[in-house]
């Protein structure tokens, strides 16, 4: 039973990149823009794609998390919301690591409207099937399949 799943985080203004806790399994999503609306259309696509595995979420800061029938609605569904301290990016080190990583695919200043869903997740897959050390040298994609197969999440 995975009790946090994901970490959230919005890299630019059009992704949102959410990271298992346990198995560092790492998925993003493109975002139409930077509002509160479509940060809440990520989240339940986040929910639909990991259907019973999402209990919790930490998210940053950013003004794409204060619409508050938004947050109502999702905690009603059984998410729980954590907001991370301001300025304190270490308390989501696990995303914060993982954007870096696919920073090696899309360097700062990316236009993600100008890039694919096909290329977003040739990048994610490339990195959620590297070898981690954390893991004892499997992949997230390894790992999160035996804990779903073992229906820990």
């Amino acid at each position: 039973y995975i009790e946090q799943f994901v970490r959230n985080s919005i890299i630019g203004a059009a992704l949102a990149t959410s990271v298992e806790r346990k198995t560092r399994k790492y998925v993003a999503y493109k975002l139409r823009d930077h509002t509160s609306n479509s940060m809440y259309l990520a989240f339940k696509q986040l929910m639909k794609d990991f259907k019973g595995a999402v209990h919790s979420v930490t998210c940053d800061r950013g003004t794409e998390f204060i619409n508050q029938q938004y947050v109502s609605e999702l905690e009603a569904s059984g998410l729980s919301l954590y907001f991370a301290h301001a300025y304190s990016p270490y308390e989501r080190g696990s995303n914060e690591n993982h954007n870096g990583l696919l920073r090696e695919y899309f360097p700062k200043g990316t236009d993600f409207s100008k890039i694919s869903h096909s290329e977003l997740n040739y990048a994610v897959e490339s990195i959620n099937n590297r070898p981690r050390k954390v893991l004892n040298w499997q992949t997230a994609n390894t790992t999160f399949k035996l804990v779903s197969t073992l229906n820990l999440v």
